[in-house]
């Protein structure tokens, strides 16, 4: 069978029917397509987005980490340093204060309080300040005193107490040794 346009013209009805499934089944096509598309598309921004809240989110932690490590280490830094000039201060204080002490030590004798002849006191320093020979200088030494001299509140050291109890419990000799 051999078709021309007359034959054609026969069934017009069912040409303009067929073009309006197809024309129809295309719609439906591209409709369904494009829903896809914007899901697709959807997924796409949602997948884009959160990665990009994740890299702000470890960038903006980052830097807040590093901003609050500089500013740690600056206030650690001026910590020390004011730490440090304490311990100087106090450094120079002590040594002050261990200075005045040795010098107060050597002039105790000839302080007017001082119960005893400047001239018979021997100056030791450690374990204790002095041996006072009392009454040597005259010729006539009647007894012998060891001396510690403190100042302000402070208190006999640990050794100075062993000194003390030492002469309480009267464990003193007098000793010669001789050197061949």
């Amino acid at each position: 069978m051999v078709f021309s346009i007359s034959s054609l013209s026969l069934y017009p009805d069912f040409i303009i029917l067929f073009l309006i499934v197809l024309i129809g089944i295309l719609v439906i096509s591209l409709i369904i397509s494009r829903k896809r598309m914007v899901r697709q598309a959807q997924v796409l921004f949602e997948t884009w987005k959160h990665d990009e809240q994740d890299r702000w989110h470890i960038w903006i932690m980052n830097e807040a980490d590093s901003r609050a490590k500089i500013q740690a280490e600056g206030l650690f830094k001026e910590w020390q340093i004011r730490e440090e000039q304490k311990i100087r201060q106090d450094a120079v204080h002590r040594s002050h204060a261990v200075i005045k002490g040795k010098i107060t030590e050597h002039l105790v004798p000839w302080f007017s309080k001082f119960p005893y002849n400047p001239s018979d006191a021997r100056f030791l320093g450690s374990p204790v300040d002095f041996i006072i020979f009392n009454g040597l200088s005259e010729g006539n030494l009647n007894e012998i005193v060891i001396v510690e001299v403190k100042t302000g509140t402070s208190s006999l050291s640990p050794r100075e107490r062993s000194v003390a109890r030492i002469v309480e419990e009267r464990k003193i000799r007098f000793e010669v040794i001789r050197k061949e």
